[in-house]
């Protein structure tokens, strides 16, 4: 691969080979010494213009355990509070070596404008780009599905998984329609029409306004973060009542099949999109969710900087 950018970028062969590589690196996790000497003399830059702690750690940790370089770069207290642009920023970066740059932005498209105006030669990873994309979150969400629910091999065809929620701000939404699709699994949006997108009804999915409705075909529940701070209109009447209409609690958990797992992207508003019981339960993959985060990320990180070189 030369960059990821976006789910959308990936065929079915490509995203199966790595969820392959993951499974390989979560393999190397297992041991007494986790890390491996393949990036070593390489530079990863963790780019990041907006807060994030699951993320940036993840990618980090992933770097490191490849023997890469790293370097964090916040914007906060760094040049880019004194105006200079993401360019700049690049080039700069680019002078100091960087092989990789690691990038969460908020405005949506900055990962591809950074791949493809050529301020970097280094390896471009979207690491969330406004409402647009966060293509390593799906993959990971991706691994941890092929794991629980199919043996840890192949793709997930024949798999029903929902995304709930807050979907007109969420880029996790976004990529896990594109790479659940590829990969065989239908995906069906629950929320309420005004969280919806403009023109979702042309995405590779379903749309539903019921989650009792749909909460008993499904393999897989993701509950997604109610982002308040993306928010700048009412977009329902309260907490109260989204809670009730689209929260996971205890009683819709009982409507789930019984193989059935919730998940999350974190952050949890717990007691509003989901609750306490739901976010605690046996079903909950949350945690393992962040452990495969950290081998997803160590695939993107080797296939692009050290891999077979195919283009995405």
């Amino acid at each position: 691969m030369r960059h990821l950018l976006s789910t959308a970028d990936l065929s079915h062969a490509d995203a199966v080979h790595l969820l392959d590589t993951a499974e390989q690196m979560a393999a190397t996790q297992q041991r007494e010494i986790k890390k491996l000497p393949t990036l070593r003399g390489r530079t990863v830059v963790n780019l990041f213009f907006e807060d994030s702690t699951r993320t940036r750690i993840s990618f980090e940790a992933a770097a490191k355990r490849l023997s890469a370089d790293v370097i964090n770069f916040s914007a906060k207290g760094s040049s880019v509070s004194k105006g200079e642009s993401l360019k700049d920023t690049a080039e700069t970066l680019q002078a100091m070596g960087a092989d990789a740059v690691v990038i969460r932005h908020p405005a949506s498209g900055a990962p591809h404008r950074l791949a493809a105006m050529g301020w970097t030669r280094g390896a471009v990873l979207n690491a969330g780009d406004g409402t647009h994309e966060h293509p390593t979150q799906a993959l990971l969400d991706a691994f941890t599905l092929r794991r629980h629910l199919a043996g840890g091999t192949g793709d997930l065809a024949g798999l029903r998984v929902a995304v709930v929620g807050d979907v007109l701000h969420s880029r996790v939404a976004r990529s896990n329609v594109h790479l659940l699709h590829t990969l065989g699994a239908s995906v069906v949006l629950v929320g309420p029409p005004t969280l919806m997108p403009y023109g979702v009804h042309a995405w590779p999915c379903e749309v539903s306004y019921d989650l009792d409705a749909v909460l008993p075909t499904l393999d897989a529940v993701m509950m997604l973060r109610v982002q308040g701070e993306r928010m700048n209109a009412a977009f329902f009447p309260s907490e109260r009542e989204y809670s009730r209409r689209y929260g996971l609690d205890a009683r819709r958990l009982d409507l789930l099949p019984d193989h059935a797992i919730v998940m999350h992207p974190g952050p949890m508003n717990r007691g509003l999109e989901i609750s306490a019981d739901a976010a605690d339960s046996a079903r909950a993959v949350v945690l393992d969710q962040v452990t495969n985060g950290v081998s997803v990320r160590m695939a993107a990180l080797y296939l692009l900087l050290a891999g077979e070189g195919n283009d995405t």
